[in-house]
């Protein structure tokens, strides 16, 4: 008696790489200081005293500060293009640094500092980091009044404005459409032009963090190509009351929490002078990168890729009711390796969003991912659901599910593909597609008999015609990229019916190989056609290589 044929299985790649990999610190932008009951009485009786004490002296400090700040911005030819010079400088920058090591002083700060502050002929720019708060401004005083970047809005501000109108910061204006562009200029100029400028201070991570980790550097301080001074920022106190970041104390809150400390240690620590290779000045990204590695190491902390568009996703996150954290998918990596735009992620994230609003914690299941597909739980979509899932809990976060759409199926939902399914279930060929042969084919697919698909087929007849044309198909496949890979995997079963004597991997294997391990490739424009002289299947990657 002869044994039944071996049906053709499907058999599917997870894409894997370890650029890819979640990072070691899930989120930098959180703060979750909590004080107990005696740290809140310390606080409260030392409050008392300190805090009106404290901001008298701060307001006295700033008022005898102001004469010297307008004495550096007035009567000075041509404001912004050229460095102060002479007496004024001496006399204005000198009484700055006193009075500056007096404010902090007064608010409490114990500074301990290591290493030297290069000149600015050995380093135009110090680039600080970690960046978590307000008072990291410590590192211009302690570093001899550098410029900053600033805002054009905070010089208006009264007597701050004009103090920090004496330090000739790059001003920054958010009305001007090339304002980016023209504080790089500005930067660049001042740090190549041989003119006595001051050094620029730049803190490149751009945002606040918690100081757990480096995250990206933006390139502004390495697009001149000169070399750059590392300055180092830890605060090594029991209680933090410092930090400022997305998630955890307001300013109000951190100032007021910080004044009713005892006193609160800092310690900046200025490394040796970094000084770019020739393929650095050329590619400033590579420079960040080398000087984010050296100042990591020097911390003894990881570095990941986050950016401020993950706090701006993580500010949508929790708008739509996710967990904050939910929004975090380190964007310069995934955007970069990807080819992926800010506007499409974050599309991508109101979609993750619905499919979420039912589970707790931000994060999709078996279950909230098929009712979202209006499919029950079946073996082909336990293996889709596995090709999101790449750390194998059971869960697919966000950040799964925006490499999971552009790795698996968005490469799978070409025009071609989206044809050949209409076709395929086009059965009689007339052009449309009614539900008897929606309904056939989906539970061919799918492997279920029984398989009740007319919630699906009404979501795409979307003029509830009864019948779906191409352009309804079309446009339903894609809106949801997901139904792709169910869709070239059946067609790829097809193949391997049609032609058997091929040597296709898709028969059953003699040892059973997990799902994660095994695949078939649908061909598409990331894996072209596949010609007659060439039907073996390829292993899937990223689409984008290390």
């Amino acid at each position: 008696m002869s044994e039944p044929a071996l049906q053709p299985r499907a058999v599917f790649t997870l894409p894997r790489q370890q650029s890819l990999a979640s990072p070691l610190v899930i989120n930098p932008f959180v703060q979750e200081t909590r004080l107990d009951a005696k740290d809140k009485s310390r606080a409260f009786l030392f409050g008392l005293i300190l805090v009106p004490l404290r901001i008298l002296c701060m307001l006295f400090i700033l008022l005898v500060a102001w004469p010297f700040a307008v004495l550096a911005t007035s009567c000075t030819p041509e404001k912004g293009t050229k460095p102060l010079l002479g007496w004024q400088r001496r006399v204005c920058y000198a009484s700055l640094t006193i009075l500056g090591r007096a404010l902090f002083f007064v608010m409490g700060f114990r500074v301990k500092v290591k290493g030297e502050v290069a000149s600015p002929e050995e380093a135009p720019i110090l680039t600080a980091a970690p960046h978590s708060s307000f008072f990291d401004g410590i590192v211009c005083v302690l570093a001899g009044l550098p410029s900053t970047v600033s805002r054009q809005e905070n010089l208006s501000v009264p007597i701050l404005g004009r103090i920090l109108s004496a330090l000739q910061p790059v001003v920054v204006s958010r009305v001007d459409p090339d304002s980016r562009r023209n504080t790089i200029k500005e930067i660049t100029r001042r740090a190549t032009s041989g003119e006595q400028w001051p050094q620029v201070l730049i803190f490149p991570e751009g945002t606040c963090t918690n100081r757990s980790c480096l995250i990206t550097f933006k390139q502004g301080a390495f697009i001149p190509g000169v070399p750059v001074q590392p300055v180092l920022l830890r605060y090594p106190n029991k209680l933090d009351t410092v930090t400022w970041t997305w998630q955890g104390y307001n300013f109000k809150e951190a100032l007021v929490l910080t004044l009713c400390q005892l006193f609160t240690k800092v310690e900046v620590e200025f490394l040796p002078v970094y000084i770019p290779s020739e393929e650095e000045k050329k590619d400033p990204v590579l420079f960040a990168s080398g000087v984010r590695n050296k100042m990591a190491r020097a911390l003894d902390v990881a570095t990941t890729d986050h950016t401020y568009e993950d706090c701006r996703l993580m500010i949508s996150a929790g708008q739509l009711t996710l967990p904050m954290e939910a929004g975090l998918v380190e964007f310069t990596k995934i955007s970069k390796k990807l080819n992926l735009k800010w506007d499409s992620v974050r599309e991508q994230l109101d979609q993750f969003a619905a499919i979420a609003s039912t589970s707790k914690g931000g994060r999709i299941g078996i279950e909230e991912f098929a009712n979202y597909l209006k499919l029950p739980v079946s073996d082909a979509l336990e293996q889709l659901f596995a090709l999101f899932d790449r750390n194998g809990d059971g869960t697919i976060d966000f950040r799964e599910y925006v490499i999971g759409l552009s790795v698996v199926c968005n490469p799978a939902n070409t025009e071609q593909t989206i044809q050949m399914a209409f076709q395929l279930f086009d059965v009689d060929e007339d052009g449309i597609i009614n539900e008897d042969e929606f309904s056939l084919i989906m539970r061919s697919a799918l492997g279920l008999p029984s398989l009740d698909v007319s919630n699906l087929f009404k979501e795409i007849d979307a003029d509830n015609s009864k019948k779906l044309s191409y352009e309804e198909f079309k446009d339903f496949a894609l809106k949801h990229p997901e139904y792709a890979k169910l869709f070239t995997t059946y067609l790829e079963l097809q193949r391997c019916q049609i032609f058997p004597e091929t040597e296709f991997t898709c028969s059953t294997p003699t040892v059973k190989t997990p799902v994660s391990e095994i695949a078939s490739v649908p061909r598409n424009k990331v894996c072209p056609q596949a010609s007659d002289d060439d039907h073996s299947i390829v292993s899937v990657s990223d689409k984008k290589e290390d």
